[in-house]
């Protein structure tokens, strides 16, 4: 029986239970146990100011290794680059539409694409809330005349702060939103947004010395999904910027070949670096690394902080 380790909001529980029903599918049984996290207890503070995504995972890495859990589920995009000493990521899971959403407050009396038209949005003020500086830097790239506000909690608590606000819209990854069966919230899909390193993709964290739990893992592991996200993660790191870093980096593959874009923003979204590589199989894990090169080149660092 191995002990899948997740938090207790609506999303986690989802990646938590595809990943048991995977595991059933090759004849290996599992249970859920559920783990609180920092990042589900404190909802009053920004993510940065908490030192980053990585509230999210540290509880159910502890649990991992103090052998309560066997397995801790997490989106990809919220574990550090940087993995606990003892503790490897097993499986990757096929990666969901990457991409971020714009959602509007229920009942606004313009339609989206009304207030992200750019004749009337030059001109028209909007309040966007969002708890990511990569949103935020490229929302407000796009938007300079609208302004940010912080927004925390689990996808119905912030649809629900949304609804309840006075606010524009709020920003979403698509991938949330998808699983949970709550694609009618979408009001645009943001292409021009570069999603966060790992973005739509799940993530099994194991010990590494588990090697029978790593083997049953494996039948599920999504090989052009790991190796995009590993680009993406690359650059990350050697940016030496944490998840909730203003940077943004997406890899994908191009009929024979792999292309990865990574970006990296002010928080007010006025100054904006960019570059976009291409490469062969081969190579794609190396991009991240050249792309983060380039970007330092240009002054990345100033930009991360």
């Amino acid at each position: 029986m191995i002990r899948i380790g997740t938090r207790d909001s609506k999303l986690a529980v989802w990646q938590a239970q595809m990943v048991a029903d995977a595991l059933k599918s090759s004849g290996q049984e599992s249970e859920l146990v559920y783990v609180k996290t920092e990042g589900d207890l404190v909802l009053d503070t920004p993510l940065p100011l908490m030192g980053g995504k990585g509230v999210f995972t540290k509880a159910l890495d502890d649990a991992l290794l103090e052998n309560r859990i066997d397995v801790a589920v997490h989106s990809h995009k919220d574990i550090p680059t940087q993995l606990p000493a003892g503790l490897t990521i097993a499986t990757v899971f096929e990666r969901e539409d990457p991409r971020d959403v714009f959602v509007m407050r229920a009942n606004h009396p313009l339609k989206p694409e009304e207030f992200m038209n750019p004749d009337v949005a030059d001109k028209a003020e909007g309040t966007i809330a969002t708890s990511s500086m990569r949103r935020q830097g490229q929302w407000l790239h796009r938007f300079p005349q609208h302004k940010t506000v912080d927004i925390r909690g689990n996808v119905q608590t912030r649809l629900r702060k949304l609804d309840e606000s006075d606010w524009d819209g709020a920003i979403f990854a698509a991938a949330g939103l998808l699983r949970l069966g709550l694609e009618d919230r979408v009001s645009s899909y943001l292409d021009w947004m570069v999603c966060a390193p790992a973005q739509g993709a799940v993530a099994v964290m194991t010990r590494e010395s588990d090697t029978s739990t790593i083997e049953a893992l494996k039948l599920h592991h999504h090989a052009e999904t790991a190796l995009c996200v590993a680009a993406e993660r690359n650059c990350l790191r050697r940016l030496e910027a944490g998840c909730s870093a203003p940077v943004g980096v997406y890899a994908r593959r191009q009929d024979d070949e792999y292309v990865l874009f990574a970006n990296v923003l002010s928080p007010d979204g006025k100054l904006h670096l960019d570059v976009e590589l291409k490469s062969d199989a081969r190579g794609v894990e190396e991009l991240g690394f050249q792309a983060a090169d380039q970007l330092l080149a240009e002054g990345a660092s100033d930009l991360i902080g």
